[in-house]
């Protein structure tokens, strides 16, 4: 038989919930937010704060976890139902990038913490699957590439970031950024330019 879940479990969770929700907000913020700050803008003490997370890489690490997921989650969505593999790109891209947008700062932080190849372990799902829809765009001549296919999502995913820290350094607006990034990245698989924007300027209305 289950244990039954207690208050004190459940008040754990909460808090756990609570302090994730507001260490996203303060570090995005400000990325060099302490642990201290955290606590109290979540309304509690350090400790409970430490209980949860043993260190604050371990802290980042978690959002970051929760951040991929979201990601994972977007990229299916953006390609579903998709009528042909340039569209399954671009609303993939688009999706994702309102998932990004607002963990674009965490992921700098992640690459200070987390390490790059701990990020690129998170995300091989997501570039798995883009490897796929790649491949099937290169072998129908959809797409025209001299990168072999996953090298090719490796280097979309390389752009994302890119652009990511672009609008941190601003030097490209955030609210044009997705459509932006969904361009680059069509005719880097070879799209023409004037192909690749009529398709994510569709998508976007």
């Amino acid at each position: 038989m289950a244990p039954m879940t207690t208050g004190h479990s459940s008040r754990a969770d909460a808090n756990r919930r609570r302090i994730l929700d507001v260490a996203l907000t303060e570090l995005l913020r400000d990325p060099d937010a302490s642990m201290d700050r955290i606590a109290r803008a979540a309304g509690v003490v350090r400790r409970t704060v430490y209980g949860h997370f043993p260190s604050r890489e371990a802290l980042i690490g978690t959002l970051v976890d929760g951040a991929v997921e979201a990601v994972a989650d977007a990229h299916a969505a953006g390609r579903e139902g998709a009528q042909d593999l340039a569209q399954a790109v671009a609303g993939s891209v688009l999706a994702v990038w309102k998932v990004a947008d607002r963990y674009r700062v965490l992921v700098t932080l992640a690459q200070r913490s987390v390490t790059v190849q701990g990020i690129r372990e998170r995300l091989a799902p997501v570039r798995e699957a883009s490897t796929e829809l790649l491949q099937r765009g290169l072998d129908e001549g959809v797409f025209v590439s001299p990168l072999p296919a996953p090298a090719l999502a490796y280097v979309h995913e390389q752009m994302m970031f890119a652009v990511m820290e672009a609008v941190n350094d601003g030097l490209l607006d955030a609210e044009e950024a997705g459509r932006s990034t969904a361009v680059t990245l069509l005719t880097a698989a070879g799209v023409p330019a004037s192909l690749a924007t009529a398709l994510v300027a569709r998508l976007s209305d």
